[in-house]
């Protein structure tokens, strides 16, 4: 990379909240203010540390199974999914549930229970102990083999290797889950695949953004936690497409000034389930370093949007109701 006097950030775009994060939160901020707390929520709404302690500080409690919720109460369904075991276990205990599952996380389990119908064998590429990978291996547990990455393909053995489709987890690296695909159909040739990319559009554009940030910067700086799968794979797409070094951090106080070393471009993004806020407090943060010119760099532009779960939904249209009626 040729050497530059000015010390600047590339700021990746699109970055941060993407639509099923977006209306996740949104759906525990409206039960609060419809219900009031505490709410309870199974899981992490979303992977994002400060999103959670945020939340905790307006009432809701996050619990990691539906038996630490009292019967009778409200909980909430983190946008990664759940296992029809999970509403079952809700149902048993009387539990009022609001859904926030991600819109494109509840399109893959329903292939998943498509094929199981047909007897395919579902070799699901994912992270084992992942929620999402968890609610989706749920949906068909005897017809579903999770692979883990590239590697475990040739140790796989299925019933009929004639009848086999792959699905995925949705906050992937695009290039390893179509190296494992790859691999797959090398041992599988009549391996099918979805009927659409499983692989979430903001996942994949963040990656993108990356990719043609990462040759023009010494340094990569990704917002994200660590329990986010989507913020760990853009540290590696950036490390993968030419940066020299690449960090994730929660928040702006992580950064450290070693890393500066030489540097005078900066790439900063930010995973899925990581608010503008945070980014903003980075950018101030190098701006003290010294990178005060931050230049976006777009490589989409995400305008999709997901109505609120259904539950919400009713019961604003309840209390728009009653409203009306005192009015």
């Amino acid at each position: 990379m040729p050497p530059s006097s000015t010390k600047k950030v590339l700021l990746a775009a699109p970055r941060g909240y993407c639509a099923g994060v977006d209306r996740a939160v949104i759906a525990v901020e409206k039960a609060l203010e419809l219900h009031g707390a505490p709410i309870y929520v199974r899981k992490e709404i979303v992977h994002n540390k400060y999103v959670v302690e945020t939340l905790t500080e307006r009432g809701a409690i996050f619990v990691s199974e539906t038996d630490e919720v009292p019967e009778g109460a409200r909980v909430v369904f983190s946008a990664h999914g759940v296992s029809p075991a999970v509403r079952d276990a809700a149902a048993a205990r009387q539990l009022t549930t609001i859904d926030a599952t991600c819109p494109l996380v509840t399109k893959v389990h329903k292939e998943a229970v498509r094929f199981a119908r047909d007897n395919q064998t579902i070799l699901l590429i994912g992270h084992t102990g992942h929620e999402e990978v968890e609610g989706t291996a749920g949906e068909a547990p005897e017809h579903t083999i999770v692979v883990n990455s590239p590697d475990d393909v040739d140790g796989l053995e299925v019933p009929d290797p004639s009848n086999v489709v792959w699905l995925s987890q949705t906050t992937l690296s695009v290039d390893e889950t179509m190296e494992t695909v790859r691999r797959l159909r090398a041992k599988f040739p009549e391996l099918q695949d979805p009927p659409s990319d499983d692989i979430c559009y903001a996942t994949q554009n963040r990656q993108v953004a990356v990719k043609k940030i990462a040759p023009q910067v010494e340094l990569m700086i990704v917002v994200g936690s660590a329990n986010s799968s989507n913020s760990v794979r853009l540290v590696e797409v950036a490390l993968q497409s030419g940066a020299d070094a690449s960090y994730r951090i929660d928040r702006a106080r992580e950064v450290h000034d070693e890393w500066f070393d030489g540097v005078t471009t900066v790439g900063v993004t930010s995973g899925a389930s990581v608010p503008e806020i945070l980014v903003r407090d980075v950018l101030d943060a190098l701006a003290g370093r010294g990178y005060e010119t931050v230049e976006e760099v777009r490589t989409a532009t995400e305008d999709l949007m997901f109505s609120l779960p259904r539950e919400i939904r009713a019961d604003l249209k309840q209390r728009e109701a009653a409203n009306a009626m005192k009015a």
